[in-house]
């Protein structure tokens, strides 16, 4: 029954996938969450930051196929994160400048999120969050009121999380490091620059979780797999600057 709900396809390096909602139903989906973040976060009014923000974000879409006017909104904040919403939604916080020192880093950072976007991760999660759902909703009507109910919710619940919807995410992450690395790099911006991003960002951040236990990599590992993606993200960088992609975006 489950697999008469799917659609299957792949994203853009190849990774089969799961989507069960339209390109129609993700942009409303994320219009509604941009909205109500607006109303619930404090935007900021720093006219030169959100001019340098806006700056970075258009390099990079303009790299993106049909990728038209994305709306980006700095949030005043100390959080030191990004993200990005289908239907051309860029979230920047402002405490992500402690860690993102220049444009291209900070382009390394915005290029991640858009590149979520463009492989539909959005769609996979949402997707898998409902297959997810049917089945723990199922389980439950299975076990009904016996004994063993809570114990077996709650190893079901274990499984989900660490055998199955974590690697997941994991893979989600790499693939959004190759894609906006290479969109970065396509925009003009240096991709070694993104080397020394994750490098701020583990001496901020001092101590993690296992790997085991989150849904990002490490920071290390994450370095890793940038660091072996850097000779084809350093030639499209040459050749963008041959091309006389030359951002210049100041704070």
């Amino acid at each position: 029954m489950l697999g008469s709900l799917t659609a299957c396809t792949q994203s853009p390096t190849g990774r089969s996938q799961v989507l069960l909602f339209s390109e129609n139903d993700m942009q409303r989906l994320g219009e509604q969450s941009f909205a109500q973040l607006k109303e619930q976060e404090t935007i900021s009014a720093d006219g030169a930051l959100n001019r340098y923000v806006q700056c970075v974000t258009n390099h990079l879409v303009a790299e993106v196929p049909g990728g038209g006017q994305w709306e980006v909104v700095l949030f005043d904040s100390k959080q030191v994160n990004a993200f990005a919403l289908p239907g051309g939604k860029v979230g920047v916080y402002s405490g992500l400048f402690t860690v993102a020192e220049t444009q291209d880093q900070l382009a390394a950072v915005i290029g991640h999120e858009i590149a979520h976007v463009l492989a539909r991760h959005s769609n996979e999660r949402v997707s898998r969050t409902q297959l997810t759902n049917i089945g723990l909703s199922a389980a439950d009507t299975a076990l009904g009121q016996s004994g063993l109910r809570q114990p077996a919710m709650a190893a079901l619940g274990l499984g989900v999380q660490v055998g199955y919807l974590l690697p997941y995410g994991r893979e989600q992450e790499a693939e959004a490091d190759r894609l906006g690395l290479q969109l970065m790099a396509r925009a003009g911006f240096d991709p070694q620059q993104s080397v020394a991003l994750w490098r701020n960002m583990s001496a901020q951040s001092g101590s993690q979780p296992p790997e085991l236990l989150s849904t990002h990599p490490s920071h290390g590992t994450r370095i890793q797999g940038l660091s072996a993606l850097m000779p084809e993200a350093s030639n499209l960088y040459m050749q963008a600057r041959a091309q006389g992609k030359q951002p210049a975006c100041r704070r």
